[in-house]
């Protein structure tokens, strides 16, 4: 029993230091964010000193930091809207039907995800600026889509491949069209793959900076490109970099929210 109680005690401490770890940079973030740059520069403090909002209401008024924001989100859910629109029939393709090549093309298409967005910056610059889509939220979206587009097709593939064939060949024996089928019948029965998927392509276009930057210039710029503007003759805005930075978080923590019960499926179901 005490061997039992000491190895319990060993785990804990363990997780206590593991989560320490993890919480410590966020909390440090926070904590910076309610401070001017004189308490941050200032004496050492567990606590915020002097705490006030000033570095929020910055941002939330100045258009300048908010349009930063919205470029973010509008970007990002265009690219889902679209890698979902491309990926759904795609996987079905690949889950339900063998034709020539199909396992190539299944590979080719996961070796763009994992080329570096590098090297593919140079023909979308010039590509853009030749057909005026420069510095458009559109032009960001579609660049994104080179990389979720596989990974949703991959993961989605997986999931259709779970549900039996039967289930298709009854729908169509009961007379159903194949876009009814595909929209009432089968979407439903992978709406956790669905989840999944928009999830991963949510947070890679929403980390993306290299492209995003790349792509953008002033209309359609990303806030992590505006967190850059904290720089000035005096030095880095402590405070409000660590504002902007707090606030980059909380779309990605309220995805995560929203879709926590599909991630944990996908797990389960050993595709994720």
């Amino acid at each position: 029993m005490s061997g039992s109680h000491t190895s319990g005690t060993r785990r804990a401490l363990l997780l206590g230091v593991y989560f320490t770890f993890i919480i410590l940079p966020l909390y440090w973030m926070i904590k910076m964010s309610l401070q001017s740059n004189e308490d941050i520069l200032g004496a050492f403090s567990l606590l915020p000193v002097n705490p006030s909002l000033d570095n929020y209401v910055i941002i939330f008024t100045d258009a300048s930091w908010y349009t930063g924001y919205l470029n973010s989100l509008t970007y990002v859910f265009m690219n889902m809207a679209i890698s979902l629109g491309v990926a759904l029939p795609a996987a079905y393709a690949f889950s339900r039907y063998r034709f020539i090549g199909d396992k190539h093309m299944f590979f080719w298409l996961l070796s763009n995800r994992m080329a570096p967005p590098a090297v593919f910056l140079l023909p979308f610059f010039e590509l853009y600026h030749a057909i005026g889509l420069f510095d458009t939220h559109i032009a960001v979206a579609i660049a994104h889509c080179l990389f979720n587009v596989p990974l949703a097709v991959w993961i989605l593939e997986g999931f259709m491949s779970a549900v039996p064939r039967e289930v298709d060949e009854m729908a169509y024996l009961d007379g159903y069209s194949f876009p009814r089928f595909f929209t009432t019948v089968f979407m439903p029965l992978i709406g956790n793959g669905i989840g999944v998927t928009a999830f991963f392509c949510f947070m890679y276009s929403w980390i993306e900076l290299l492209m995003a930057r790349t792509l953008t210039l002033v209309d359609a710029k990303p806030i992590a490109v505006t967190m850059t503007r904290t720089m000035s003759a005096a030095g880095l805005d402590w405070g409000l970099l660590a504002a902007a930075g707090t606030l980059t978080l909380v779309p990605g923590a309220l995805v995560i929210w929203f879709v926590r019960n599909y991630i944990a499926k996908g797990f389960a179901l050993g595709r994720v």
